[in-house]
């Protein structure tokens, strides 16, 4: 099955029956900036078949279309360029980058929840935090000598 040339799906697209992973149909704000994977893979300046590696590597989740095409959002396109930056400029493999990403998503939500922490609860929840980062860092050596 060809893939369709079009580049871009914009809002009057509506109609095309574009899903989301679990089958609903998605609203013209989420189709902003969708792409197939050819296109994907051109704007990356990636080969398809690294972009369906970093897909099983659990590294990236499009959305699909009812005839099951790979529909890239620009947040994927975003966090593509972000892996791309890790594995080729920071020579990272993927379990590196998967780390990375873990810790990374970790502070993000760290960071959107501060604000709402009053002051004496401050030191436990930044305590817990980094306890929780330090897991997720542990998570990732099991099986690996210690380096000294």
């Amino acid at each position: 099955m060809q893939e369709r040339p079009e580049t871009r799906f914009g809002r009057d697209d509506k109609d095309r029956g574009e899903a989301t992973p679990s089958g609903e149909q998605m609203s013209p704000e989420e189709m902003e900036g969708v792409y197939i994977i050819s296109v994907a893979a051109r704007i990356l300046e990636m080969h398809p078949q690294t972009l369906r590696k970093y897909e099983r590597a659990g590294l990236v989740s499009p959305s699909r279309t009812v005839g099951m095409l790979r529909l890239y959002s620009d947040v994927d396109i975003a966090r593509l360029r972000l892996i791309k930056h890790l594995v080729n400029e920071l020579g990272l493999n993927l379990a590196g980058v998967q780390m990375v990403l873990d810790v990374f998503n970790h502070l993000v939500r760290l960071q959107e929840v501060v604000p709402s922490v009053d002051d004496k609860r401050l030191r436990p929840f930044i305590s817990q935090g980094l306890a929780e980062l330090f897991e997720l860092l542990h998570a990732h050596r099991v099986g690996r000598p210690e380096r000294e």
